[in-house]
């Protein structure tokens, strides 16, 4: 494999949308489902090329890019090759120019057994030419003497005929894009032209590029290709180095990153911040909220509002039918009243858009967590690190407390911790500076719950 470096970035306008989505609903989101999710199809991402340096501070392994249409490549011969073959007419043009027959009587000539390519006799001065022309530009993966033991003779007239017909005919090469013309007889004689006179205006040494739609659009070598795909592949597995370039994007669109169980790294609107309802005056509504989903894990918003603020019975059709009207109004009244009705039954009512907004705070100020699959949880109390024990000079025996001094123990109060089941653990993170660890995932370093606004947004509820 090529000394090149490759690194796959998420399109900007995608990270801005999830972005924006995320601002939006306020749930959390895993990072590296993201990322997977972005390396699935080519158009979310961007592939970059880069040079490897040495010790010395020496390009490993260059890279080439064709100013004609910025495919990449390794080297000056691979980049003339392409360029002779997909550009060929920009430069030269090639014409037939009527010659000689052959002379003397041939009554047999040599054709290839796989491609049907006429030769010529085998005594004719060009015949070992042709043959080993051909051997090296469609059949180079075969072995000469196996190519050779595939010609065969023919004695057919009309075949000795076309090839004493082509033979009168010979191909020129037309210079163009030339100050004076200029006329080559072989086409050795034009790629020897070709690099020396264009090849250098047409070769950029960078140190980087980026392609987009994951370069599967860009013409590039061989070998950058093979490594592409290989590189891709790793990244599907467990895409590292994606989920550390999508922490930095969505840093910069201000989003902000926490642990479940410190092993899952989510991208939410804001960290988990615990919410001391016996140390913070909080409204009714909210502490309702609170205490809802800290004693209901795994619940979700409808749940929530089914509980806290359930919708009014739903009228029978009957009681709800509307009075008499004229002939006139029937029709007019009779297309719309479905449509009344229909508004009436979507929009929430007042107790519900109280809850509604307060659970919105809530998310907002890192209180409660909404992950993506619509599982609300209340943020934990932040656990210090246990202060390392003094060491002690005396034996373990001596050390154990009494049952007095333990029944003297003090008793943690409700504000210190709530009762009731626990769900995953929720750990806050400052800003993504993420680097690999044994587990291979982003490490968010976590700080001290910040401090908690003195009240909850008005509700009604």
């Amino acid at each position: 494999m090529p000394e090149v470096q490759v690194a796959f970035l998420p399109e900007e306008k995608g990270v801005e949308s999830l972005a924006r989505q995320v601002k939006l609903t306020g749930r959390a989101y895993p990072l590296f489902e993201i990322a997977v999710l972005i390396l699935q199809k080519a158009e979310r991402y961007q592939v970059q090329f880069s040079v490897k340096r040495g010790e010395d501070g020496q390009v490993l392994q260059p890279l080439l890019v064709c100013s004609l249409d910025e495919s990449v490549w390794l080297g000056q011969e691979e980049l003339a090759a392409h360029v002779l073959r997909r550009h060929f007419d920009t430069f030269y043009q090639a014409e037939r120019v009527a010659t000689d027959p052959p002379k003397g009587t041939y009554t047999f000539v040599a054709q290839c057994g796989i491609s049907g390519e006429i030769l010529g006799p085998p005594n004719y001065h060009d015949y070992q030419v042709k043959l080993r022309k051909l051997h090296a530009e469609r059949f180079s993966r075969m072995p000469f003497e196996v190519f050779k033991s595939r010609v065969k003779i023919v004695r057919d007239e009309a075949v000795v005929k076309q090839w004493i017909e082509d033979q009168s005919w010979k191909t020129e090469y037309l210079c163009l894009n030339l100050p004076e013309p200029l006329r080559l007889p072989t086409r050795a004689d034009v790629e020897k032209h070709f690099r020396e006179a264009h090849l250098p205006n047409l070769v950029k040494t960078v140190d980087e590029v980026t392609l987009s739609n994951g370069g599967m659009r860009t013409t590039m070598a061989p070998a950058l290709l093979t490594l592409l795909r290989r590189r891709l592949d790793e990244q599907r597995r467990f895409p590292l180095r994606v989920a550390t370039t999508l922490c930095q994007q969505f840093t910069r669109h201000g989003l902000q990153f926490f642990k479940v169980n410190k092993t899952v790294t989510h991208v939410c609107v804001a960290r988990p911040r615990y919410l001391d309802l016996e140390a913070t005056v909080v409204s009714d509504c909210v502490k309702r909220i609170v205490e809802f989903i800290h004693h209901h894990p795994n619940g979700t918003r409808r749940k929530l509002l089914e509980a806290l603020a359930p919708a009014p019975p739903r009228l029978p059709a009957s009681s709800a039918a509307p009075a008499p009207l004229a002939s006139g109004q029937a029709a007019v009244q009779g297309n719309s009243a479905p449509v009344v009705a229909a508004a009436e039954a979507t929009e929430p009512t007042p107790e519900q858009t109280a809850v509604i907004a307060d659970l919105h705070w809530l998310i907002h100020q890192g209180h409660v967590i909404e992950f993506s699959d619509g599982r609300l949880e209340v943020a934990k109390p932040h656990k210090p690190k246990p202060a390392p024990a003094p060491p002690s000079a005396k034996p373990a025996a001596e050390s154990i407390e009494s049952p007095s001094a333990a029944a003297a123990a003090p008793i943690a109060t409700p504000g210190q911790a709530t009762g009731g089941p626990s769900g995953p653990e929720c750990e806050p993170a400052q800003e993504p500076q993420v680097t690999s660890t044994a587990e291979g995932g982003p490490v968010v370093v976590a700080e001290e719950p910040a401090p908690v606004p003195a009240a909850g947004p008005s509700s009604s509820g």
